[in-house]
């Protein structure tokens, strides 16, 4: 028999013996939730472009709301989650070790097929070493908040992803901004830092929302003048950039010169988790002091075993790879030839900017109704003016998908007058 397990807190009338109000709510903490309307109003007027369930997949083509859309939003930049040797791994490993690990890797969780892929991580970025996380999130939570301690520094692009800052946030050193791409504001900072303890640079290796490149030989070069660590997020260069879709680094031809390399499995590699790359010592450090990795239950074997197949597809399949090129150009250049902002862009993530926030709002059901699926961009993602529709390509959207995506794009800037 199960012992009755004792209640806990205080019944109403022991409440009113001590003294305590019975009707108190817990109105200071919650005011800011009732206050909080702008997308209740927004979802009121039929524009609200959040959380749209997706009832099916078809790789380049969703059902939400029972339509069928282009989807020119997604981070599936190789086309990978319908590939049959990644859903066969998926399937085999699901059976052979169940649904998931029920623990972390720092005790009961850790499978044969989590060594398997860091492995083949740490061999295809030409690391000696690599950890892999749960999340494209943990992975840099936990290499920022595991490596950097009290007394040393951490420098950040001001445009660097949330899970960078998070990361920062969570350390115990102190943390330092400069402007987005302007490394000579770096410089000004690192001149500052007279401490002599250790210091971490982290950027992304493409930017999310710009579609821009870091500059890795001159953020190489400055780390080694003053003796920082260099740690580059490949979460949306994994697959797109290099010689061999290594990243940024090796697109530079200097992976060798980047001292950690971290990225997500949630977009080339198609399915979810993250991990870090570089030098052993330093993973092995990290396997014994990230708070995010020892305290988070382990990537599930379906998932795992996907992505070892993912990656292995990316390696056999490089026409994957210029497909991807090749749509990212005819995106690029039919957006320019309309008469589109399209910003720095250098990559498959084409920022359209529109500008005031009502008009982005506007623009993104307008193309929703259109069959054409985007992402609205807005503050305090970017500046006011600044507001933008994102769209990303794969290698496995066709000619017409792109085109009939550009028709779009063209009648309904041209109705608001955006072109």
């Amino acid at each position: 028999m199960i012992p009755p397990i004792p209640r806990r807190g205080f019944t109403r009338a022991e409440r009113g013996a001590v003294g305590l109000n019975t009707t108190q709510t817990p109105v200071a903490l919650f005011e800011k939730c009732r206050q909080f309307t702008r997308a209740r109003e927004i979802q009121a007027a039929g524009m609200y472009p959040y959380f749209k369930a997706i009832s099916a997949s078809e790789d380049t083509v969703v059902v939400i709301e029972g339509k069928r859309r282009i989807m020119l939003g997604s981070n599936n930049y190789l086309g990978l989650t319908h590939h049959p040797k990644v859903l066969e791994a998926a399937a085999a490993a699901l059976h052979r070790y169940g649904a998931g690990c029920t623990g972390s890797r720092f005790l009961n969780g850790s499978l044969d097929l989590h060594e398997q892929l860091e492995h083949a991580l740490a061999e295809f970025l030409g690391k000696e070493s690599c950890i892999v996380f749960s999340t494209g999130y943990g992975a840099n939570l936990g290499m920022i908040s595991g490596l950097v301690g009290r007394g040393e520094t951490i420098y950040l692009d001001k445009l660097d992803h949330a899970c960078i800052v998070d990361g920062a946030k969570l350390a115990y050193g102190e943390t330092q901004r400069f402007q987005h791409g302007n490394l000579e504001s770096l410089v000004r900072l690192l001149d500052r830092n007279t401490s002599g303890r250790g210091t971490l640079i982290v950027v992304d290796g493409v930017y999310s929302m710009e579609g821009d490149i870091a500059d890795v030989p001159e953020l190489v070069r400055i780390a080694r003048h003053y003796g920082a660590a260099l740690a580059v997020d490949d979460a949306h260069a994994l697959g797109v950039l290099g010689p061999n879709g290594e990243g940024t680094g090796a697109h530079f031809g200097m992976q060798s010169e980047v001292d950690l390399v971290a990225g997500t499995f949630s977009k080339s590699l198609a399915s979810v988790g993250g991990f870090v790359a570089g030098r052993e010592e330093v993973i092995h450090f990290l396997k014994h002091h990230s708070r995010p990795f020892i305290f988070t239950a382990s990537l599930p074997p379906a998932n795992t075993a996907g992505v070892i197949a993912a990656l292995q597809v990316l390696q056999d399949e490089p026409e994957r790879r210029d497909q991807l090129w090749a749509n990212a150009r005819r995106l690029q250049q039919g957006f320019q030839s309309l008469g589109f902002d399209i910003g720095p862009t250098q990559t498959p993530i084409v920022p359209v900017l529109i500008g005031p926030l009502d008009t982005t709002f506007l623009f993104w059901r307008k193309l929703y109704d259109a069959g054409v699926f985007t992402n609205p961009v807005v503050p305090p993602a970017v500046p006011p003016s600044q507001c933008r529709l994102r769209t990303s390509v794969m290698a496995t959207h066709t000619p017409e998908q792109i085109d009939q995506a550009l028709e779009a794009f063209a009648t309904i800037g041209k109705e608001l007058g955006v072109i």
